[in-house]
């Protein structure tokens, strides 16, 4: 075998974004490697999560026959056109084993014959004028551009004095028995943290979880990033008085103190006063981050949001090492804690929209688009808002695009990323566009601020098209000519979240776009 291979695009990583690329690349026909570091797809997922649950969506029976509409609810599949490979056949486990997700990613790989290379480690990528990587073994690879999607591989490590003697989430025991009858803090108020957290309830004598801040829920932000509920059994076990609590504060400190620990906390609530407190075990469950340390310097991307992830354009390419492009979790700078891009679910359609426009940049392939007659406008957005997933699950961040020539006809272009759409149209990548409709699925403003379950707080009227209920997802149309916002129009929030309605739909679109 050469020690040198030669190919238009390297994909490094075989997890679910890095799989995901190479799908598309292959069905498109392009020249590309996947290069692996693990002995198989997916080596994340057969460490992490430590307690082995997913906290993402399986929801196998939907009641609905459209696979599209399905998407919605199942969070972990890739998309294929093969129904063989949804990972709802998998298993009926709706918060899956993470046993569920390496068969699942192998067996993509597999049944589609993606070219990765595994036990294939990057260890260093420089730029002399293609892109060159070597691996482990000594072997280089020339390429044009690369695609990086190795996840946030790397433990983040907050600036604390001391913090050598945490232990980190991704070592400490998960046996609970080794904390039996210890005082235990954890830092960090994750979802990584409260898991750490359930899991000792039965057997520590306190836990407490510690992070500055206020404490924020996925049901509340609707941020599936926050703390879930299957996670949250401890905060049950602080507030009715069970010896555990949640300190809201920034750790400044630990040291030894003969078999145990002593942390200075500095709690937020009453001006920063620091207390001293013992325990016998400290826990490191502060997130992960990007690992940038194979980049030479003349190729080592711009690091943002505390150096944890890339910085990236609206093409999810690095801000200045042109021909570098990012996939997966390590995208969610560009929506982060807004979004889903940090997720399966969110950036699969990244990846989607990530492959349109280097086929239209590289190839010269235009974004799939369709025409439609004016006065079908309408139709052709209820019908969209009624059944699609990427603008379901990516919320505000992607969108179908009805785009106007000077002639008065439309093409409608679906799954466009907002910034991208508005910047792709400035420089004229979609063509002859007088004006265009941008259309999305949005919570409304402060929609993180009312407790849903309040009754106190009231709700629209389902047939009240007077006025919206942020906190729900609703249709949003907008227009724009010359990159300028010119009018805007919302779709009723309903429960049902279908939009079929003449009345309180339809006709008020109608009347909007004309």
């Amino acid at each position: 075998m050469s020690s040198q291979v030669s190919t238009e695009c390297l994909v490094i990583g075989a997890g679910p974004a890095g799989l995901q690329a190479s799908y598309l690349l292959q069905r498109a026909g392009r020249d590309h490697l996947v290069l692996e570091a693990g002995a198989a797809a997916g080596t994340f997922f057969t460490r992490f999560p430590r307690h082995r649950q997913l906290i993402s969506i399986n929801k196998v029976h939907t009641g609905w026959d459209d696979p599209e509409l399905n998407l919605r609810v199942d969070w972990n599949s890739l998309l294929s056109d093969d129904p063989e490979l949804l990972f709802t056949g998998y298993t009926p486990r709706y918060f899956p084993h993470a046993d569920d997700m390496v068969r699942y990613l192998g067996d993509f790989a597999v049944k589609n014959d993606l070219p990765v290379r595994y036990d294939t480690k990057v260890v260093s990528v420089t730029r002399p004028d293609d892109f060159v990587v070597r691996d482990q073994h000594g072997m280089t690879y020339r390429a044009k551009r690369i695609i990086v999607a190795t996840g946030v591989s790397k433990q983040h490590v907050p600036d604390i004095d001391g913090v050598e003697h945490a232990e980190p989430y991704s070592d400490v025991s998960v046996d609970p028995r080794d904390f039996t009858g210890q005082k235990v803090l954890i830092i960090g108020r994750g979802n990584s943290a409260f898991e750490t957290a359930d899991n000792l309830v039965e057997t520590a004598s306190v836990i407490h979880v510690a992070g500055p801040g206020s404490l924020k829920l996925a049901w509340q932000t609707h941020f599936v990033g926050h703390l879930r509920a299957v996670n949250n059994n401890f905060l049950d076990t602080y507030q009715l008085k069970s010896q555990n609590a949640v300190l809201d504060g920034h750790i400044a400190g630990i040291r030894r103190d003969g078999d145990g620990y002593l942390v200075e906390v500095s709690f937020q609530r009453v001006n920063e006063v620091i207390k001293e407190i013992r325990y016998d075990r400290v826990i490191l469950a502060t997130g992960f981050r990007f690992d940038a340390s194979i980049f030479a310097a003349d190729c080592r991307p711009e690091l943002t949001i505390n150096s944890r992830f890339p910085h990236l354009t609206s093409a999810w390419e690095s801000v200045n090492v042109p021909g570098l492009f990012f996939a997966g979790t390590i995208t969610q700078s560009r929506d982060f804690k807004k979004s889903t891009s940090g997720f399966i679910h969110g950036f699969r359609y990244g990846v989607r929209a990530l492959h349109r426009i280097l086929e239209q940049r590289c190839h010269g392939v235009d974004w799939p688009s369709r025409d439609v007659a004016p006065e079908a406008v309408a139709d052709a957005i209820i019908e969209r808002v009624n059944r699609t997933s990427a603008l379901w699950q990516l919320f505000a961040f992607m969108a179908d695009a009805v785009l106007i020539a000077h002639d008065g006809t439309a093409r409608y272009v679906e799954e466009v990323p907002v910034a991208h759409l508005h910047e792709a149209v400035a420089r004229g990548e979609f063509g002859d566009v007088e004006s265009y409709l941008a259309v999305t699925l949005e919570y409304g403003a402060d929609h993180d601020k009312v407790n849903p379950f309040d009754i106190t707080a009231g709700r629209t009227s389902q047939q009240d098209t007077s006025g919206l209920d942020g906190r729900y997802l609703h249709p949003v149309i907008r227009r724009f000519r010359a990159g300028e916002l010119v009018g805007e129009h919302h779709l009723t929030e309903n429960l049902e979240n279908e939009w079929d309605s003449e009345q309180v739909h339809k006709a008020p679109l109608r009347a909007f776009l004309r």
